[in-house]
């Protein structure tokens, strides 16, 4: 083998910030973090859940329930310009009473 052509190997751990599995390994990087391992994630677990590092589904479910709020107050507005007006009392009703009936 050439000498220093090859770069460091360190002993290094790597380490799941998900569920803190940590594994010994050689690198040539020290102290590494992953964000999801083999013994969290659903894929190998089988589990249902959701994997959310950024934020995404929290700002989707915001997103969702803004939308159906603004369907639901149109919905509402809707109904309340379709229902239909009072009926107004007949001219002749208020001059001469109830008993006059055209």
């Amino acid at each position: 083998m050439k000498q220093d052509i090859h770069p460091k190997r360190f002993d290094t751990t790597i380490t799941c910030s998900t569920c803190g599995t940590v594994w010994k390994t050689h690198s040539t990087k020290q102290n590494l973090r992953v964000d999801i391992c083999s013994n969290c994630h659903p894929f190998y677990t089988g589990e249902q859940r959701i994997v959310d590092t950024a934020g995404q589904v929290d700002r989707f479910m915001r997103r969702l329930q803004s939308s159906q709020s603004q369907q639901a107050e149109a919905a509402r507005r809707r109904e309340e310009k379709n229902k239909p007006a009072p009926k107004k009392s007949s001219l002749l009703k208020e001059i001469y009473g109830e008993e006059v009936e055209p």
